[in-house]
């Protein structure tokens, strides 16, 4: 298949981000220049987000067998680039004490967001799979980021091995399922596993099938951080550095999140009753486990690691959903709720990342006591990102929710609604727990008077502040779109 310039031109977000990381690169060889690998990489995200957001309008294209760009597409890829720019503006006053060199940081990011981008516009076995190790090979590289500090308070060092060995695992687990569906369908496309005996090479039988979708569906379960594959996460989201906790709880979920849904919908996956029957246990024991565990957690990355795996259970549910409900309702209302998730997530990390630095994480929830005496404007958002993961109205939270639900009602899924009712009214009493303790009395010894949060990272918190009040009081806007979006899953 012949690359065309129109073909050239498609990609141009995904050049730029590549291009990004090759003159920060050029720029830290010439001179160090913790500043100027900050400023290289956050307007190489940001032009690529813009050059998304100009294709998105009216792109359907199969670029090489490799990548599809499409508006649902592009439309993650804007997502992709502007967290993954936030991501960039609120490390640099969390990396600028670090004694150790800081410019590499940036590095990792680009090459972790080329991944990302690619990651959401793969149809393809071959793309997923260079994505997502491009993505996880720079997070290990950001886990571990701080192991040569000797104020470090963490375990990076011990974070990312456990990331891994554990992700090499799921990694050899998830391309021995791919494998399996190559010798059933003769094609690394995602393509449609259902009467293959037309269409394919030999048809070994629908239990042959079901094994080589188990098999995927463990090797993504691992990455979602999916109930029972969830055992790494919160010892990896404690001991990591926080900006690269805020990526692997964003960008890496959501990129991975995109790739389920198109392979799910192009596999025709869901038509087997086997399959429906593991992912709903899978939903279900995710929001269970994730909210139980949550509850008894006094570190708030912890926390927030088993608040990630429920809310994995709840988008889980929507997938479920799109077998059952007439039109797109249920791809809709994944859309909508990990863009909301996204903005949740950016935001609750944000603020912990702006009282903390490199030398001192202040990641327990008792450190957070007094906060809303000490930064009231800080703590107003804090507050309000947590109302908004546990679904209280005008938020972007409770909107998400609300279509989630809706999409189960649509396809009748009640047990898992029920599910998801009780997941949500036990998630309550841990996010209000947190709010408690902003508003007792401050110490008279705080954390909170920090002189290096920049005007940057504030503005990149009340950005998303703003984002999760708006949708969640008039969200038709951005409905809409994805509505129109969702028709080219």
């Amino acid at each position: 298949m012949t690359i065309t310039a129109a073909d050239i031109y498609l990609l141009l977000p995904l050049l730029l981000v590549t291009g990004t990381v090759v003159v920060a690169m050029t720029a830290i060889g010439i001179k160090r220049d913790y500043t100027s690998a900050a400023i290289i990489t956050i307007t190489g995200l940001l032009l690529s987000a813009i050059a998304a957001a100009v294709l998105m309008p009216g792109t359907n294209q199969q670029v090489t067998p490799l990548l599809i760009i499409d508006q649902y597409s592009l439309f993650f890829t804007v997502v992709t680039c502007a967290s993954a720019m936030f991501i960039a503006i609120l490390s640099y006053p969390y990396l600028l004490a670090l004694d150790d060199n800081r410019e590499e940081y940036y590095l990792l990011l680009g090459v972790a967001s080329v991944g990302a981008v690619v990651m959401v516009s793969s149809n393809h076995f071959v793309s997923a799979i260079l994505g997502l190790e491009t993505m996880s090979m720079s997070l290990y590289g950001m886990v571990a980021y701080t192991v040569h500090s000797k104020s470090a308070a963490q375990h990076p060092l011990e974070a990312s091995v456990k990331y891994l060995v554990l992700s090499a695992a799921a990694s050899g687990i998830l391309l021995f399922g791919m494998a399996l569906v190559y010798a059933q369908t003769g094609t690394l496309a995602f393509s449609s596993l259902i009467d293959l005996s037309d269409s394919s090479p030999g048809d070994l039988g629908n239990g042959f099938t079901v094994l080589a979708l188990l098999m995927i569906t463990a090797g993504i379960g691992f990455k979602l951080s999916l109930a029972p594959f969830h055992i790494w996460t919160p010892d990896v989201y404690e001991g990591s550095p926080l900006p690269a906790t805020t990526y692997l709880a964003t960008i890496g979920k959501v990129a991975m999140f995109v790739i389920l849904l198109r392979f799910m919908e192009a596999s025709e996956a869901l038509a087997f009753e086997g399959i429906l029957t593991v992912l709903s246990l899978i939903a279900v024991a995710s929001i269970l486990a994730g909210n139980l565990l949550a509850l008894m957690q006094e570190n708030l990355k912890r926390l927030l690691a088993y608040s990630s795996i429920a809310h994995m259970g709840y988008i889980l549910i929507a997938i479920i959903a799109s077998y059952y409900a007439e039109g797109r309702i249920g791809i809709e209302a994944v859309t909508f709720y990990l863009l909301a998730y996204l903005i949740m997530s950016l935001g609750t990390f944000g603020v912990a990342s702006m009282v903390s630095d490199s030398s001192k994480e202040y990641d327990s929830v008792d450190d957070y006591k007094g906060l809303f005496w000490r930064q009231p404007v800080l703590a107003a958002i804090f507050t309000a990102m947590m109302l908004s993961l546990a679904g209280i109205p005008l938020t972007v939270g409770f909107i998400g929710k609300f279509y989630l639900f809706f999409a189960g009602v649509e396809g009748a899924l009640w047990m898992l609604l029920a599910a998801m009712v009780i997941g949500s009214g036990i998630g309550l009493y841990y996010y209000l727990r947190v709010i408690y303790r902003m508003l007792e009395p401050a110490p008279e010894s705080g954390a909170f008077n920090r002189s290096e949060q920049t005007a940057s990272a504030f503005a990149v918190v009340s950005v998303l502040f703003v984002l999760l009040l708006v949708l969640g009081v008039y969200p038709a806007p951005v409905i809409d779109l994805i509505e129109a979006i969702s028709a080219y899953i």
